[in-house]
């Protein structure tokens, strides 16, 4: 298995390792806490989430994380043979959402070829969409990696649940430091996760090694609203009615109140952009969606 053969060996001879120390004073939503305190407090946070966390996103965003994922996977647009490394993507959602959108480019890929080929028997026309059937993906395949075992735990529940299981696996990994060899990837997605990582410097870094050239960087995340009027309202609702919501459906306030938090102190467009660019992707823009509640960041390895 290409996946098997991917996830051994020395991950790139694995550099010399990292040391993370406590290091110096950083945020923990609106907290000042050192970095080893500030990894700590967000796996205890996603721990206490992850049960929860799929009906959280919906009640939050009134299901409209759902079109933002569709679209970030169409701005993809992968193709059959892709390779992708979803990174904080612990329940599943890129991963499925890609899974769906390789086996339909596969289907309208095979309709094609019969349509053009008028020749066909009807046994080998059944022939061909049998053994598409059984190689729906084109050797596509995705590796969700996230640091937190629950959130893992809750993201192969649902593939199991959902009946995902060709050309998926799942990795207990940290995005600083990736368990994985250089240039592997074709493209690398983190969605609603570089906020929470401790070092966003060090995952960016990261994602450039683990990419192979011309591989492409996305990432989805909340961002700063752009509309004054948008923004005082977006703002009443996440910190009045988010941690409610948190303590009613997830019976949780502080890790919602954490989270919101997290969106405020998270780096604007602009300077994300040019972190991206720090780390040596080129080619790097963002797209706005509504109005800036969150961005896409895209860029690539060359």
């Amino acid at each position: 298995c290409r996946c098997r053969a991917l996830l051994s060996g020395p991950a790139g001879a694995l550099r010399a390792r990292r040391g993370l120390a406590a290091g110096p004073e950083m945020h923990f939503g609106f907290q000042t806490v050192t970095e080893e305190e500030r990894r700590e407090k967000i796996y205890q946070v996603f721990e206490n989430v992850a049960k929860k966390y799929d009906v959280m996103n919906d009640s939050m965003t009134l299901g409209i994380h759902r079109v933002w994922k569709d679209i970030l996977v169409h701005k993809m647009n992968p193709c059959p043979g892709t390779l992708l490394l979803d990174v904080a993507g612990g329940t599943g959602d890129i991963a499925f959402r890609f899974i769906n959108y390789v086996r339909s480019v596969r289907q309208r890929q095979l309709q094609r070829k019969l349509k053009h080929n008028q020749n066909l028997s009807w046994q080998e026309i059944f022939d061909s969409y049998q053994k598409d059937q059984f190689n729906s993906l084109g050797d596509s395949q995705v590796v969700v990696c996230d640091i937190n075992r629950e959130m893992l735990k809750v993201g192969k529940q649902k593939a199991q649940h959902l009946g995902y299981s060709e050309g998926l696996s799942w990795v207990l990994g940290n995005a600083e430091e990736l368990p994985f060899d250089d240039d592997k990837f074709d493209v690398y997605t983190i969605a609603f996760g570089i906020r929470n990582v401790t070092r966003i410097d060090l995952a960016l870094q990261e994602a450039y090694r683990v990419l192979k050239p011309g591989g492409r960087f996305l990432c989805l995340e909340f961002s700063h609203v752009s509309n004054p009027l948008l923004s005082r309202l977006y703002d009443l609702y996440s910190f009045q009615v988010i941690p409610v919501l948190g303590e009613v459906i997830a019976g949780d306030w502080r890790s919602y109140q954490y989270l919101v938090e997290s969106i405020r102190q998270f780096p604007p467009q602009e300077e994300l952009k040019a972190m991206i660019e720090d780390a040596g992707f080129f080619k790097v823009d963002y797209d706005n969606l509504n109005f800036g509640i969150v961005a896409i960041h895209s860029g690539f390895k060359l």
